[in-house]
């Protein structure tokens, strides 16, 4: 193809243009197959935008010799459109930010086990609401709450679409139009502007606040409590944290008051954990076993986080409560699907053997991978990468520090390894980062890195070796 002439005339445009073929012609005939792959309505669409922008094409001065085959370029140009149209919006990328449980990437992802349980709900009718026992209608909370309370020690559990769902039916039920104790230092706000004040409005509840924001004692939660109290609430602050001049009351001091009052006291956990992290050289997470024995009435927390779940809400705690809350009108516009169940139940059953956890809970095994594997992996992949970006750049394998990320364990550092590229020759990397980094995010996998201390990086925590292959091969074909 050149650029037309000055003088060409507009008769040799017109001959251009009648050369493009008719859309009939083209879709009996090249077409074919792609009406096989996408449909005749949407490949009619295709090609007719194909001719309209091969047309604007040669109105605008395009030229092409006698040889040149429209009616393939038509086909070539649909293709394309088609197969972009096609592409999910939904798509898998290597997350190398070193947060594993990252919010803007999906967070936990799923073991195997309940990989192949969601395929399963995906293709064959579920009894999730029908009692294969009796022949009758069942309760889909049925199928896993026995699990959940003998993993937690609670009498009864139910479960919603994510805990802010979770958080918000309790309060709904049981404080709408009454007061809610809760410490000032524990008014929390998370990802998505869920802040605990606006939650207890939304449910209708009124917030009473107590202590101040470094301190709160038992005697303020008693000082509080009055005829409209409904429950004492704590809420595990696991997106942040005081340090210094600080006390706060401990779940049994809480709980012990409100029996003692007749109130009931519930907990948000949060990123709620089933096991002792510090048996795999985490650090400590209050449990859930450990706060429903602490005596709390309520506990709630997440699925997707430390759990290594799908995005769920559990509640847990005294059965007649339980009950209460699924009463609520609320319940059903919250409840989760036959997916959510069908994923969380096989998560649930992992932690039956703790001792295998660390193998078959994918974010256990990402939260403890050896720094040995990485630095080793940070080697291969420096070489690649260096070969790929050539003098512009310089890549080095250097050790990190990830997060377990999703307000679990904020202030808290995993020692880790990946790669770090700076702009060539000392020169600062301003626009050339900006411009590397986003030919990542543009490749077949995205690539998802961040850019900090003026040099993007790639931490390896998350790329493991049945990914590396993949990898490794795309970064190869880097062209910027």
């Amino acid at each position: 193809m050149s650029e037309v002439s000055g003088n060409e005339t507009g008769k040799d445009v017109r001959a251009l243009l009648a050369r493009v073929p008719a859309v009939e012609r083209v879709l009996s005939s090249a077409a074919q197959p792609l009406i096989g792959e996408y449909g005749r309505t949407q490949v009619v669409d295709a090609i007719r935008m194909a001719a309209d922008a091969l047309r604007r094409e040669l109105l605008a001065g395009a030229s092409f010799d006698a040889s040149f085959n429209f009616e393939a370029k038509l086909v070539d140009d649909a293709a394309r459109s088609l197969a972009a149209r096609a592409r999910p919006h939904l798509r898998a990328v290597f997350n190398l930010t070193g947060t594993v449980l990252h919010t803007n990437l999906g967070r936990a992802l799923l073991p195997d086990e309940a990989v192949r349980a969601v395929i399963e709900a995906l293709t064959r009718p579920m009894n999730l609401e029908f009692d294969l026992a009796t022949g009758s209608r069942g309760d889909r909370d049925d199928l896993i709450d026995d699990l959940i309370c003998e993993l937690t020690g609670a009498e009864a559990a139910t479960v919603v679409n994510n805990n802010a769902a979770a958080v918000l039916l309790t309060l709904s039920a049981l404080a709408s139009k009454k007061e809610v104790v809760v410490s000032r230092g524990e008014l929390v706000e998370i990802g998505g502007a869920f802040r605990i004040p606006d939650i207890m409005s939304r449910a209708g509840a009124k917030l009473r606040e107590i202590g101040t924001t470094n301190r709160t004692h038992l005697k303020d939660y008693d000082e509080a409590i009055n005829a409209r109290t409904a429950l004492l609430m704590k809420v595990h602050c696991s997106n942040y944290a005081i340090e210094g001049f600080t006390k706060s009351v401990p779940v049994d001091e809480v709980a012990q008051l409100a029996h003692a009052r007749s109130l009931p006291m519930a907990v948000d956990l949060g990123s709620g954990t089933l096991v002792d992290l510090a048996q795999f050289g985490l650090p400590t997470e209050p449990t859930v076993r450990e706060t429903v024995e602490a005596g709390a009435d309520l506990v709630t927390f997440s699925g997707d986080k430390l759990l290594g779940g799908p995005q769920a809400g559990l509640i847990v705690g005294r059965a007649e409560l339980i009950r209460k809350i699924k009463k609520h009108p609320l319940k059903r516009a919250l409840r989760v699907g036959k997916l959510t169940l069908a994923a969380l139940e096989p998560v649930l059953q992992l932690y039956r053997a703790p001792e295998l956890l660390r193998e078959r809970l994918t974010t256990l095994r990402l939260l403890t991978r050896p720094a040995a594997d990485m630095q080793a992996q940070a080697a291969r992949v420096q070489a690649v990468l260096q070969r790929a970006l050539g003098d512009a750049y310089s890549v080095t394998a250097e050790p990190m520090m990830s997060q377990i990320g999703s307000g679990a364990l904020p202030v808290d550092q995993l020692p880790s390894f990946g790669v770090v590229i700076h702009n060539a020759a000392g020169k600062r990397g301003g626009r050339a980062l900006m411009k590397l980094e986003e030919a990542l995010r543009a490749l077949p996998r995205p690539v998802i890195g961040r850019i900090a201390d003026d040099a993007l990086r790639l931490d390896l925590r998350c790329l493991e070796a049945a990914d590396e292959p993949a990898f490794v091969a795309q970064c190869a074909e880097l062209r910027l």
